[in-house]
């Protein structure tokens, strides 16, 4: 008989997993949780989140709670009956009387290698500091932010041109791949959860705007690692000092170099880049936006954006 499943989620991560189980036989997904539709973009409309978008694809029930607390939504699970709760990227807090409730318990994909990175966001913090390594958790939940007992861990390669998106994507198969035996496993006794040495936790915290603003005093090294830990999200930015305002500049796609200078000054400008000093080294910016633009390569943008050696890219206090 298959293992009734209701599966929370929100996030684009979560549909490699929800589709991975509507494709085996040893599941019958019963009901989809998202978080309610959100306005967005410019007009503000009430767009959908991906898995309810992959959920009413595959014709499977869906429940939005504005509290997943709520009584009547608790009562709603109650009667699923469910054998297992699987929830990846859903954006509450769980209370105990849902913990409690499947045969199984509720199983989560984390996207680190827990108990390293705990929190909102694992795969920019493995880039931001410069992990060759990183992975997913398949975890029963508990009460704690990510501290409940592994059922099993995958561990991946982070390869040098990775950015949040291409990890995100990687994991998020991954993270499929691994979960469907697992819950087949746990529930045939063939896995014992091993407890997390909360000893060596790290946690990390919500990723904000304005940490995507280059600060040109740190290395070069530590800022290509910034670059990729936030594209496409917030995105890594400079300014440049025009007339009128500082004007925003963001980066997609930088290469260490071997160069020196003040930081944040510009040290050479040719097609195949500007070469900008930073604390340690320098990083040659490849490909960047202007405010208002298209991504293009260094070579389009100097077109109509001329830069020259000796300019100074400055850091601007954001409104938080």
């Amino acid at each position: 008989m298959a293992l009734r499943i209701i599966f929370m989620g929100t996030a684009e991560l979560a549909c490699a997993s929800l589709h991975a189980l509507l494709q085996s036989p040893d599941f019958e997904v019963v009901a989809v949780i998202t978080q309610p539709d959100r306005p967005k973009g410019r007009d503000l409309k009430l767009q959908a989140s991906a898995v309810k978008n992959a959920a009413v694809e595959a014709n499977i029930p869906v429940l939005q709670p504005q509290r997943a607390r709520d009584d009547q939504f608790i009562e709603q699970l109650k009667q699923l009956a469910p054998d297992y709760i699987v929830v990846i990227a859903y954006g509450q807090i769980l209370p105990r009387a849902i913990l409690d409730l499947p045969k199984f318990g509720c199983v989560n994909v984390h996207t680190s290698l827990l108990p390293k990175y705990r929190g909102a966001a694992p795969i920019q913090a493995a880039l931001l500091h410069g992990e060759t390594e990183t992975g997913v958790t398949i975890m029963l939940m508990d009460e704690g932010l990510d501290t409940g007992p592994i059922l099993r861990q995958r561990k991946l390669a982070i390869e040098p041109n990775d950015d949040a998106q291409t990890l995100h994507d990687k994991l998020a198969d991954a993270g499929a791949e691994t979960l469907v035996p697992t819950l087949i496993e746990f529930a045939a006794g063939k896995i014992q959860p091993q407890p997390q040495n909360h000893a060596e936790a790290t946690l990390v915290k919500k990723i904000k705007k304005e940490d995507g603003q280059l600060d040109w005093t740190q290395s070069a090294m530590a800022l290509h690692n910034r670059i990729r830990a936030f594209t496409p999200w917030p995105g890594a930015f400079t300014f440049r000092q025009t007339e009128g305002r500082p004007r925003l500049v963001k980066i997609w796609r930088a290469n260490v170099e071997d160069a020196a200078g003040t930081p944040g000054s510009v040290v050479r400008v040719d097609n195949s880049g500007i070469v900008v000093a930073c604390g340690i080294g320098a990083l040659r910016i490849v490909k960047l936006q202007r405010e208002g633009g298209r991504q293009m390569s260094a070579a389009e943008f100097l077109q109509g954006n001329p830069i020259r050696p000796g300019e100074q890219l400055i850091n601007v206090q954001l409104n938080s």
